[in-house]
């Protein structure tokens, strides 16, 4: 069975966010950077090149396929700021109402800036997600 190849590393996070070039983008991150630790209580830790992950789960798929992953997390891409949510959304349509300017994909949300987002909601999001995956996982 394949490794995934993207995994927790030692890279700095602070070293990362300070390569960010778009000052906006990066000021989003460093935003997103306090609100994930303080929602789940874990500390940031980059995973791959460009990814910063919260807390860990370990899965297994009745495949047999199985790894670990963060619980949720964040990624400055250049057309978006990505944020994980990776129970999906179908379960907090009452969060996604009024969130803001947003776009999903399976675990993907998509937001240019975070002026375009209502923070309270986002935090509870992010909460939510994270508990229902504990309860899941753990």
């Amino acid at each position: 069975m394949a490794d995934l190849k993207i995994k927790q590393n030692d890279a700095s996070v602070t070293d990362f966010l300070d390569q960010i070039e778009n000052k906006q983008r990066q000021s989003d991150c460093r935003e997103l950077l306090k609100m994930f630790s303080e929602v789940t209580g874990e500390p940031a830790k980059m995973w791959g090149e460009n990814m910063i992950g919260f807390g860990k789960y370990h899965y297994k798929y009745k495949s047999g396929h199985e790894g670990d992953w963060f619980l949720t997390g964040f990624s400055p891409r250049k057309q978006n700021l990505t944020i994980y949510i990776m129970t999906g959304f179908k379960e907090y349509n009452d969060i996604l109402e009024n969130l803001g300017k947003y776009k999903t994909s399976s675990s993907c949300l998509y937001v240019k800036k975070l002026e375009d987002i209502n923070r309270e909601k986002l935090s509870k999001l992010i909460r939510r997600s994270v508990e229902d995956l504990r309860k899941r996982y753990n």
